[in-house]
């Protein structure tokens, strides 16, 4: 039995492409001075014994970021860069990560072995630091994890000769295994990128730069004594256990390989149990890359994985392997801009990897990736380590790696209200998954257009949307608070103020209504809406024109409308969490001040320039704008959008200060009276929310609260309201909700870090 030739008598319509993908980034902590840190572990990133993304390495310096299982690169990447932004944001402000594999000049003693708490963890440290030496530890390089498709397995196995899944899946892996240890010469050649190692770290300086020291025999690797047989996944297993026995291996995990059979804790489970997937370990990191390795090598990668179980299994594997890492040894001990040796196949693997372009119709995307290879093998310039020669400075990268580590750090800390890669979702659900990510809750994405995520911690699940809707709250809440009419009766039965008022199903009856409330101080707002849209509010009384006007904007949002009395007074937001009111904002109404220079339009466009200004509530403050509800609150002011304003002279731009119509925040949760916290606690309680936004328009806030004179009137309970605009304010300090909520939906992982702390 044998699997040569199963893609090239494959279907076009093969799930070539169909594959799973993981991530693991090494990386140093730099201080201020540009020192590896000593500081310890990450204090915010709570508990290292079940952290699943974020942990220690060898050194308690050394982070090594875990993304999960991925069915892309793409996402594998968009994950990553979620895990590094994080580590960025959970290191002291003044730390960040070195950005080569190569680490920076320093001494065995700087190296500090990870403080774990399982003692056979920190032993087995302990003995590689013997073993090895604890300096040649702190190179760091980024693990490429991939488990090819089970569709594109079963239909390979049903195209072949074999009887058993496990049997063809296990050869299947075997043979990638031996193919990539035979051609990985190519990946150092494009990816290395460690052509120095600074003063000290190698007992005789190198008279040139070359390739890649991490990937050649000076780098981190088993002793010479070591010869694991890839011949035979029976080999492959007796092979390492038999170092193991003799204790020249002191685990099974320190065989040291580029490659290694993953899926099972021993290796001798692979022969019943089947090999689930493989680690590739030769990727420098990329120094020009924030996230340390590219989308294109990601994807060329799986394309060169690809080409390699297109080619014949050699027949003297473990021959062929012992000259493939000479090769490989040689070409990682190159300079940098040397062509390759003639004895590299370049041809045989290029031509593979366009045959597999070529006969599954991988598109345009797959034929650039192929060029963009040869045009490196002509060009050594364009590779990693041809790129990085030119940033050497008298046989140094310490200046360009400081450079290069501060102006990833700087991105990092750029828009910390976001998590990069995750734009495009509303901004309250990607601080959540930040803080899941960052506390160690594992996180899936369920549908991201919808902001619905599942979190878990062990057998514990928890389900979430838009950040702060949970199993917590009953279905009914959420849909009792939309409304605003039953939002009212609930409030008013319970003791509650609320404004009185009326409500239309059609803009003739509403007009009807105008005779009882032309000269009165009104608010016209659909009965079911959010983020302020479509309210119109007349504090002074209104002509039946603009009220018209009022009534088809609300009409454009809900086909019921609500006509209410203006409430005198400061509108105030309370956030209600579990029964306790954790932050209170003052909304300012989207308006604009004077210069005496421009229009009111322009004051406009240069407030919209503030960086926590943007659209569709991805930023903390929404953009301005100037549409009808705008123009019509300017002209109740008698001014215009070309208006000139004097220095100082306020202009109000809505009546409604949502910030989600551009209004400004501003933070007063230690100033607000006590009472009225708890006022708005009890509202929440009333209607049964677990999380909610309670708006209270306060006359005077220095007047306390009771519920027998409340001196207050609620217009609105919000089921979604938007935490981001308490964390990131206009004005004052804020205040972090989000981990609040991971916190009540798993007590358990404090508990858990505070005990590893106590510890």
């Amino acid at each position: 039995m044998h699997i040569n030739h199963l893609l090239q008598q494959a279907p076009k319509t093969l799930p070539i492409l169909q594959a799973s993908f993981g991530l693991e980034r090494e990386s140093l902590r730099m201080n201020a001075a540009h020192q590896i840190a000593q500081t310890p572990h990450p204090k915010k990133l709570g508990s290292r014994n079940f952290h699943p993304y974020i942990q220690t390495d060898y050194s308690e310096s050394q982070l090594e970021l875990i993304t999960p299982v991925s069915p892309s690169t793409r996402k594998v990447r968009q994950v990553l860069g979620a895990c590094t932004e994080v580590a960025y944001r959970s290191m002291n402000p003044d730390e960040y990560l070195w950005p080569l594999s190569m680490p920076p000049y320093a001494s065995e003693d700087d190296i500090r072995i990870a403080r774990l708490e399982d003692v056979h963890e920190y032993q087995y440290r302990e003995g590689l630091g013997q073993r090895y030496g604890k300096l040649l530890q702190s190179m760091s390089g980024i693990h490429y994890n991939m488990e090819l498709g089970a569709g594109l397995i079963q239909q390979l196995f049903e195209a072949s000769t074999y009887n058993s899944l496990i049997e063809f899946t296990n050869d299947l892996y075997l043979k990638v295994a031996q193919q990539f240890l035979r051609f990985r010469w190519l990946l150092t050649y494009l990816y290395g990128a460690s052509p120095i190692a600074e003063k000290g770290f190698l007992k005789e300086d190198l008279d040139q730069p070359v390739r890649s020291l991490r990937n050649s025999s000076y780098g981190y690797r088993n002793a010479d004594d070591i010869h694991v047989s890839f011949a035979s996944l029976e080999h492959y297993v007796c092979d390492i256990e038999g170092y193991v026995a003799t204790g020249q291996l002191s685990a099974e995990k320190e065989f040291y390989s580029a490659v290694r059979l993953r899926g099972h804790k021993h290796n001798r489970d692979y022969l019943t149990k089947g090999i689930r997937y493989l680690e590739f370990r030769c990727f420098d990191l990329n120094p020009f890359d924030f996230l340390a390795i590219s989308q294109e090598t990601l994807d060329t990668v799986h394309l060169f994985v690809l080409a390699l179980l297109w080619l014949d299994s050699p027949e003297d594997v473990d021959g062929t392997l012992t000259t493939a890492t000479a090769l490989n040894d040689r070409i990682a001990l190159s300079h940098p801009l040397s062509p390759l040796p003639t004895e590299a196949e370049t041809q045989t693997i290029l031509e593979a990897m366009e045959a597999v372009t070529s006969h599954f119709q991988l598109g345009e995307t797959y034929r650039g990736l192929v060029d963009k290879v040869k045009q490196q093998v002509s060009q050594p310039e364009l590779t990693l380590s041809g790129q990085l020669v030119g940033h050497l400075a008298h046989h140094s990268l310490q200046a360009f790696g400081r450079k290069q580590g501060q102006t990833f750090h700087d991105y990092a800390w750029t828009a910390p209200y976001a998590l990069k890669g995750f734009e495009h979702m509303e901004l309250s659900t990607q601080m959540l998954m930040f803080d899941a990510i960052q506390k160690g809750v594992n996180l899936e994405i369920l549908d991201e257009d919808d902001q619905f995520l599942k979190l878990w911690h062990k057998d514990h699940i928890e389900y979430v949307k838009n950040g702060n809707m949970t199993s917590k709250d009953s279905y009914v809440v959420p849909l009792a608070m939309a409304n605003k009419t039953v939002t009212k009766k609930i409030l008013a039965a319970a003791g509650f103020p609320v404004p009185a008022g009326a409500e239309f199903s059609s803009k003739k009856e509403a007009l009807r209504y105008y005779g009882e409330i032309e000269k009165q101080a009104i608010v016209v707002k659909p009965k079911s809406t959010n983020f302020g849209l479509g309210i119109s509010i007349f504090q002074d009384g209104l002509c039946q024109k603009d009220y018209e006007k009022a009534l088809d904007i609300a009409f454009a949002e809900d086909k019921q409308v609500l006509v209410e009395e203006f409430i005198q007074g400061t509108e105030y937001r309370f956030f209600v969490l579990d029964g306790k009111c954790e932050a209170v904002l003052l909304r300012v109404a989207a308006n604009v001040v004077g210069d005496g220079i421009h229009t009111i339009s322009e004051l406009v466009d240069l407030k919209n320039q503030n960086p926590l200004r943007g659209r569709d509530h991805r930023s903390p403050l929404e953009i301005i704008h100037l549409g009808d509800l705008e123009i019509l609150m300017l002209d109740q002011q008698g001014y215009r959008p070309d208006t000139i304003l004097k220095a100082g002279q306020k202009a109000e731009l809505r009546g409604n200060s949502n910030i989600s119509t551009g209004g400004d925040s501003i933070d007063v949760t230690e100033q607000m009276d006590d009472s009225y916290k708890q006022l708005a606690a009890e509202m929440a309680s009333a209607i049964g929310a677990w999380v909610c936004g309670v708006d209270l328009i306060i006359p005077d806030s220095t007047v306390p609260s009771s519920k027998e004179q409340p001196n207050c009137t609620c217009i609105e309970l919000n089921f979604n309201p938007s935490m981001y605009m308490h964390t990131y304010c206009y004005q004052g300090p804020g205040q972090a909700l989000t981990p609040k909520i991971i916190a009540k939906l798993f007590p358990e992982i404090t508990d858990e870090s505070a005990e590893t702390a106590r510890n």
